[in-house]
């Protein structure tokens, strides 16, 4: 030991270690600047770095890299999915739609190529129960092939009754592919999985975080929640595999939201799935989604996938242009507030010219440290006009959007800095009077479960908390 420390106190030693040291330091300076961020973030890394240069350099490294405009599958094949996932002619149809409704279609298609589908039929659950036994009633009649992506697939009993479902349609002939993400699904046992492999289901997990790859994968999350079966039926929302959904976990009651749609907006979600299955080193998904002459419904919409890969942040940028829109209303539920600067300010425009604006969050979410920054939001809100609900029955996972009387978002995306910049989300657009109805009806019977915050009832709470929700907004980015 006496030697070993001899050694370090040799001088040539000593300034190579700080040359080194020095140099890698400047080295994640330049290499932030070159990325030419937003300013405020761009600062606060230098800052870290600079006032802790080890915590920096390792905060960094997990949680501070970029892959934005990184390539998820080439053009050649985004151009075959395209051809195989469109049933409908490129023009899309928007007879009938509004003028802030034809910009907001128009935005998606310059964001992303996100083609707008007509015709679609949409059920709505908002309840575990009805939504996994109408999903296992629809794999059961599988014919030809089921593609299923979720954030989280719990080995419980929902997860076991959903596994042996596809199992038994794997055994018939019907092709099974499986994603889930390899952190929200890091409890699960392998024996789990594999049980599914050995019967011929081809399931893998996205972005496997193992040494050495762990520090540069654990902060990037693929979140989706959504099924194709046969091309005809599609699921997409907030809703993961697990019991939770059906008896509550430990909080009295799991709200969310998940749809079911019918129509060529399948397509949409077969080629989300085919993009992520490609991503991952798999083969090109070459099944076509059918063509229907007769619509199933009259419900509108397209699909925004986004991600840390992604050129623009396509699902807050839409969020951004329907709430600047809005002309009576915007209902907002999500299980965690942590809105990023112009999506704040968008609301807080809208409720100051007198356009109803309300969002609702669970009183205590699943994570203590989100509850808190999440709350250090609602005081400017209330400032502003914005009407704050907080859920008492239990968690509030939904994560919607309805504004005025044609237009609502349902997905996987929550109003956060992670979902906007960090995670792999999928967000349905839907233009329809009839779906919007029924979600205006949904946030009320909620609403009834809620209590509303009053400023001078927020200016009341504990000092203590001010200072958590103070302290725990520094780490809103990175949440």
């Amino acid at each position: 030991m006496e030697a070993f420390e001899s050694f370090l106190k040799t001088p040539w030693v000593y300034w190579t270690l700080l040359t080194a040291y020095t140099g890698t330091i400047l080295s994640i300076v330049g290499i932030i600047l070159s990325e030419n961020r937003n300013p405020v973030k761009s600062l606060a890394w230098i800052t870290v770095l600079m006032l802790f240069p080890v915590c920096g350099i390792i905060l960094y490294i997990f949680f501070g890299r970029s892959i934005k405009n990184t390539r998820m599958i080439s053009r050649r094949n985004r151009r075959r999915l395209r051809e195989l996932t469109r049933p409908e002619d490129s023009e899309p149809d928007l007879t009938g739609l509004n003028d802030e409704s034809r910009q907001q279609i128009m935005l998606a298609r310059s964001l992303t190529g996100a083609q707008y589908h007509t015709g679609n039929n949409v059920e709505i659950f908002h309840d575990g129960k009805t939504k996994f036994d109408a999903l296992l009633a629809d794999i059961a009649g599988a014919r030809e092939y089921i593609n299923l992506q979720y954030y989280i697939f719990e080995d419980d009993n929902i997860g076991r009754r959903i596994r042996d479902a596809l199992v038994e349609r794997a055994r018939a002939g019907v092709k099974v592919r499986v994603i889930y993400d390899h952190i929200g699904s890091l409890n699960v046992s392998r024996s789990f999985f594999k049980s599914m492999t050995d019967e011929g289901i081809e399931i893998h997990p996205f972005f496997r975080v193992a040494f050495p790859l762990f520090a540069t994968r654990i902060n990037w999350r693929n979140h989706r929640k959504l099924v194709v079966i046969d091309g005809i039926t599609g699921y997409i929302g907030g809703m993961n595999i697990a019991d939770r959904y059906l008896d509550g976990g430990k909080r009295g009651d799991w709200r969310d939201t998940h749809i079911r749609i019918k129509g060529s907006a399948v397509g949409a979600l077969q080629y989300s799935f085919a993009v992520d299955w490609r991503f991952m080193g798999k083969e090109l998904i070459e099944q076509t989604v059918p063509k229907s002459d007769t619509p199933s419904g009259n419900a509108g919409m397209h699909l925004l996938s986004c991600g840390p890969t992604s050129e623009w942040s396509s699902i807050a940028y839409l969020l951004l242009k329907a709430i600047g829109n809005a002309k009576k209303r915007v209902l907002i539920q999500t299980p965690y507030f942590l809105p990023t600067e112009s999506l704040l300010k968008a609301l807080q425009v809208a409720a100051l010219s007198r356009v109803d604006v309300r969002v609702m969050m669970p009183r205590r979410s699943d994570s203590t440290i989100l509850t808190y920054a999440s709350r250090s939001y609602i005081q400017e809100c209330l400032r502003a006009g914005v009407k704050i609900y907080l859920y008492e029955k239990g968690m509030l996972h939904s994560k919607t959007v309805v504004i005025d009387d044609n237009f609502c978002s349902i997905g996987s995306a929550n109003i956060d800095f992670r979902s906007f910049e960090h995670n792999f989300e999928a967000n349905m657009f839907i233009y329809s009077a009839e779906v919007n109805r029924k979600m205006k009806h949904l946030f009320a019977d909620d609403m009834r479960e809620s209590s509303r915050v009053t400023a001078a009832d927020w200016r009341k709470r504990p000092l203590l908390h001010k200072a958590f929700e103070s302290i725990l907004r520094l780490l809103s980015p990175v949440l």
